[in-house]
């Protein structure tokens, strides 16, 4: 079963357990109603027209920003530039439920994530901190340089 909504100015195909990322939509404690929907398909291939009854819910999965776009305004022999940047909110929903004519298609429960348990050998041996013993850089030698040899005054003054 699937229907199809309308959401932020755009529509969209949903069936139960699809993820969607709409434009920000407010919630109710986790859960949205969409209230505008445009078709139901009843399951064997039929799609009905819905004129009331049927109900679209989801649940928020998550609200955050998309990537950012670069706007730019140009307009040749005329040394005008603009550069802009955007990013779009959204808001990705999970469908949950699809009622229309008296039947509910649910999606099925995801799966809690359960913390992975921690081994029994860390959890006695308490973590050596091994001190690195830092070698300092090798020094190098200075180069051993001539002895110059003395003028030797004729005892004349110039």
């Amino acid at each position: 079963m699937y229907a199809v909504i309308r959401a932020g100015g755009k529509q969209y195909r949903v069936a139960p357990g699809d993820v969607v990322r709409l434009e920000n939509q407010s919630d109710e404690n986790g859960n949205v109603e969409f209230s505008d929907i445009l078709a139901v398909s009843a399951g064997n291939g039929q799609i009905g027209v819905p004129s009331s009854g049927a109900r679209v819910v989801g649940q928020v999965i998550e609200q955050g920003r998309a990537k950012k776009i670069l706007v730019f305004h140009y307009k040749r022999k005329k040394q005008y530039k603009k550069l802009r940047g955007h990013r779009q909110g959204f808001t990705a929903v999970r469908i949950t439920e699809i009622a229309y004519d008296g039947q509910s298609f649910k999606a099925p429960e995801l799966p809690k994530k359960e913390p992975k348990p921690v081994k029994a050998e860390h959890l006695e041996a308490e973590p050596e901190v091994k001190a690195k013993t830092a070698k300092a850089p090798a020094k190098k030698k200075a180069i051993a340089k001539k002895a110059v040899a003395k003028k030797k005054s004729t005892g004349k003054k110039k």
